[in-house]
């Protein structure tokens, strides 16, 4: 059976998978990242894993895989398949796409930015299906996004398009790593709403789930904390709606699990502030944390019909 691989590199863990041509996963694997040993064994274990599921579809699909696809964190110039750069996973300037390609004998290689990835997946095959314009928001740790133009998701010059985590929304607010203050992300984010809810309950370990439960059951400081953060992340939304003029509004990540104890607020939010531009469907991802493999599949397939999946260069 005709397949690719697609592998989806985290900070702490890879997701994997062999898809076939409509997307769906014919086998899928796990195991940790292993940043603990250093950037280049991250890099190592990426490649030994690729091999490992190469060795897979021959055995039990009847033949290599035709392409490969990979989304990683970070900095990416998916042009030259070069991963520029990723805090979480030490490492700066790998040419993985060549570094791949030359482990699996010369295959195919496509490599995406995590977000992006994840966002071509949802745009084409989750919850923005049939969207010509779509906009993906994942709520977690930070805040990213990734613009979706018919069928495919905008990089951008330099490949920072879509970093809404960095609209400022609260000028002279709190610092964030980037070097501007009052970024979107310092207050909308899962990881910005863990603490807050654990600085106003007193329990260190709290987190954003937790304040949400506290936000169902009518805590009056867990709904302050959370109604802060719904209308900071309304006023990023509307900033890059009032850009972009999407079609289909998906928000996805940890915080999106709260489901309508956000949904309800957040979709009144953006509605409030809306005056000439069109209001977007606002929905939540589909496709959980299987977006980034099934992008990564999809990054795959699509390397193959640029190239009538003929002859590939890597």
């Amino acid at each position: 059976m005709r397949h690719v691989i697609a592998l989806d590199v985290g900070g702490t863990g890879m997701k994997a998978a062999l898809a076939g041509a409509s997307g769906e996963l014919l086998y899928q694997a796990r195991r940790p990242t292993g940043r603990e040993r250093g950037p280049d064994a991250v890099v190592e274990g990426i490649l030994d894993f690729a091999a490992e599921l190469r060795a897979y579809g021959e055995q039990h699909l009847g033949e290599p895989a035709a392409a490969v696809g990979v989304a990683v964190p970070g900095i990416v110039d998916e042009e030259r398949g070069i991963a520029a750069y990723a805090a979480n996973l030490g490492w700066r300037d790998v040419p993985l796409r060549r570094l791949m390609a030359e482990r699996l004998d010369g295959v195919p290689v496509a490599l995406g930015h995590d977000v992006r990835t994840g966002g071509l997946a949802e745009g084409r095959i989750g919850a923005g299906k049939g969207a010509d314009r779509f906009l993906f928001v994942p709520l977690g740790t930070g805040i990213a996004g990734a613009i979706g133009i018919d069928g495919r998701v905008e990089a951008g010059a330099h490949g920072f398009a879509g970093e809404i985590g960095h609209i400022v929304v609260r000028p002279g607010g709190a610092p964030c790593p980037c070097g501007q203050r009052g970024c979107l992300e310092r207050f909308a984010s899962a990881a910005a709403v863990s603490e807050a809810w654990a600085a106003a309950c007193g329990d260190p370990e709290a987190d954003a789930a937790d304040c949400a439960k506290a936000v169902v059951s009518g805590d009056p400081n867990a709904v302050r904390v959370w109604q802060r953060a719904v209308e900071a992340l309304a006023d990023g939304l509307v900033t890059a709606l009032t850009l972009l003029d999407p079609r289909t509004l998906i928000i996805g990540g940890g915080l999106a699990e709260a489901g309508e104890t956000l949904f309800t607020p957040l979709r009144d939010a953006v509605r409030r502030r809306v005056t000439f531009q069109k209001l977007p469907s606002i929905v939540p991802a589909a496709l959980g944390d299987t977006a980034g493999c099934l992008g990564a599949g999809l990054l795959a397939w699509d390397l193959l019909d640029h190239t009538d999946r003929t002859e590939v260069t890597p």
